[in-house]
């Protein structure tokens, strides 16, 4: 999940610009401009609201029937709200932020004369041996399936990673969005574009969160670095975010039907859409346009998410990273955070809800640290906790592991390094966040990252371990129903009770409490994920 509140703050989004995969029936997406909005027509009304945009003197640019929604310029959205057949009217920009960061320490190579069996860096990847995903764990007993295909939606993949690459399904992935210079306000956002039009390739990723997921999922066995879960799996771009890291709704919503239409068994979704932290229907302290917005949101990503879930998709989230109860969330002082500098506080209660992480149908994973605990930056709740799994905690102080070594360690793009200043123009990492592994005489990046981004992941591994066990040939390769993948996943899992105190004191003005059972609170939901265990769960 993109960071925020203490653990770092930043923008992740969800958004716009055309469809990029296959031709589908009944979708129509060109390019977009300002004044567009999505309008969501209620079951079987489609012709009632084209005629209703109509009249309040909008333009219908393209629909999707899939999902219900139609593009349409309009200069108002209130004017296009007043009839019944129209649910939920959100401008088409962007909306939402993602980033995790990693500590600052002295820069380091890798040691691989103390590195456990495995890939050289194995040794450092904590999170994996928490999980039994190990040589002599899940890796001698499932390692999942290349028929297995995995879909990344984040902010791309950098399929060149020599730990990406051998898993890495060119073909089908996709790049649902176009990069943005700058926000409506003419402040800096992506920065100048790369690729002709503002739209990178499909193997890239000029952030590096999205490869970092990827290579907790399924970077292969392969001597080079460290491995993922699921080391054997088929590895699907699927980007719905910008090299900043702002996401726009539509191209989420096309990259879960994308994922449903080629037949991907499970996405991962570690992001949340915002604009608005919290999305409510009908908060008095919204304008009537905001509350619209906000409705569409709920509106389409249900949908989205419903379209999904029908055709077999598996759909894993990370639940948040701001430490708070989403049961009980009272305050939201980070939306709307686009365009930047547009936050204000306003009151939410429980109705409004964390999307994607709140909607039916979808798997939300809190982060433990390398101690077990709850990470401190981890959002939780007893109705909103699905499972639990390794994201790293740099203050869980309860084992041997020091600074940024208690975060997560995945592959990391090497020009994003460079642009970030944490390698130098030779390659030599210049910070303690970044291991270089120059195993076999080719150079790889890796990076310490920590958040509920990172806790997604190894959730998304597992189920795909499963998948690959017990799914049978279908659309792409193997097919399985979600609901089965989300029994055995609890099943599979540690059931892990709430610390003790259940009050659990993080700092002298940080309490956050645990609510629930062993076998199902408020922390870690029906346990923490374990490889080993889905591994041998028996037929």
């Amino acid at each position: 999940m993109n960071k925020r509140g203490r653990v770092a703050r930043a923008l992740l989004s969800i958004a716009l610009v055309g469809f990029a995969g296959a031709a589908t029936a009944g979708v129509s997406m060109p390019d977009v401009k300002s004044g567009d909005y999505l309008v969501f027509y209620a079951d079987g009304a489609k012709a009632a609201a084209t005629t209703a945009v109509t009249a309040a003197g909008g333009t219908v640019r393209s629909q999707d029937d899939r999902l219900g929604y139609l593009l349409v310029h309009a200069a108002s959205p209130e004017r296009l709200a007043t009839d019944p057949a129209i649910v939920g009217v959100t401008p088409d920009l962007p909306i939402g932020s993602v980033a995790d960061v990693p500590v600052n320490a002295p820069p380091r190579e890798a040691g691989h004369a103390k590195e456990a069996a495995g890939d050289p860096l194995s040794g450092r990847q904590w999170d994996m041996k928490m999980m039994g995903a190990t040589p002599t764990g899940s890796y001698a007993k499932a390692r999942g399936s290349h028929q297995v295909l995995v879909g990344i939606i984040d902010t791309g993949v950098d399929g060149n990673h020599p730990d990406i690459a051998p898993n890495f399904n060119r073909e089908l992935s996709r790049n649902f969005v176009t990069d943005q210079p700058t926000d409506p306000n003419g402040k800096k956002l992506d920065g100048p574009c790369e690729a002709a039009g503002c739209k990178d390739p499909a193997d890239v990723d000029d952030d590096g969160h999205g490869t970092h997921v990827a290579s907790t999922i399924g970077s292969p066995l392969n001597g080079i670095g460290v491995a993922g879960v699921a080391p054997d799996v088929s590895l699907v771009n699927l980007r719905a975010g910008t090299d900043s890291g702002y996401f726009f709704l539509k191209p989420t919503m096309d990259a879960l039907a994308y994922a449903a239409d080629v037949g991907v068994d499970v996405v991962n979704m570690s992001f949340y859409v915002d604009p608005w932290t919290y999305n409510c229907a009908a908060n008095p302290q919204d304008s009537r346009a905001d509350q619209l917005a906000q409705r569409g949101i709920l509106v389409g990503m249900r949908r989205a998410v419903d379209y999904a879930h029908a055709r077999g998709v598996t759909m894993i989230t990370a639940i948040g990273n701001s430490g708070t109860d989403l049961g009980k969330p009272g305050k939201d002082t980070a939306s709307p955070d686009y365009p930047l500098g547009a936050e204000k506080e306003r009151t939410v209660d429980n109705t409004c809800l964390n999307v994607p992480a709140e909607l039916p149908n979808v798997i939300s994973v809190s982060a433990v640290g390398p101690s077990g605990r709850k990470a401190v930056y981890s959002d939780y709740g007893t109705e909103q906790t699905d499972i639990a799994a390794p994201g790293g905690d740099v203050f869980d102080s309860g084992t041997a592991l020091q600074g940024e070594s208690r975060e997560i360690l995945a592959a990391a793009p090497a020009k994003v390094l460079q642009a970030g200043g944490l390698i130098d123009a030779s390659g030599n990492p210049v910070s303690g966040s970044v291991v270089r592994d120059c195993t076999g005489g080719t150079c790889s990046y890796y990076q310490y990252l920590e958040g509920t981004s990172m806790a997604a992941p190894h959730v998304t591994g597992v189920a795909a371990i499963i998948i690959s066990r017990f799914g049978t040939p279908g659309r792409g390769g193997l097919q399985m129903d979600p609901a089965r993948v989300e029994k055995l996943l609890y099943a599979s899992a540690v059931q892990t009770s709430c610390p003790s105190p259940r009050v659990f004191k993080y700092g002298k003005n940080d309490v956050q409490v645990c609510d629930g059972t062993k076998a199902k609170n408020g922390f870690f939901g029906h346990g923490i994920a374990n490889a080993a265990q889905a591994a041998t769960l028996p037929s």
